[in-house]
């Protein structure tokens, strides 16, 4: 029976991933949270709020999975290289 312990990787939860579970948390947070949005006023060229705030989210949504695709990205280039070392 070996004494040896493996060597440990690189930690899995690391501030990148962090921002990046919030990336594609807020939208649902945003969309799950119905009573904030839940109204007519204000209208946007004659748009209620419940409609155009949703629209705006799709937009937001949209930049934010983007982002968290980048930051994966760049997370596992920087994980492959490290592990090449």
């Amino acid at each position: 029976m070996s004494t040896d312990s493996p060597e440990a990787g690189p930690p899995v939860v690391t501030p990148m991933r962090v921002v990046i579970a919030l990336c594609l948390l807020a939208p649902f947070v945003a969309m799950l949270w119905v009573g904030s949005y839940a109204k007519v006023d204000p209208t946007f060229i004659g748009i209620p709020f419940f409609y155009w705030y949703q629209m705006l989210w799709v937009l937001i949504s949209t930049a934010l999975t983007m982002v968290a695709y980048k930051l994966w990205q760049r997370d596992q280039r920087a994980r492959r290289e490290g592990a090449s070392k």
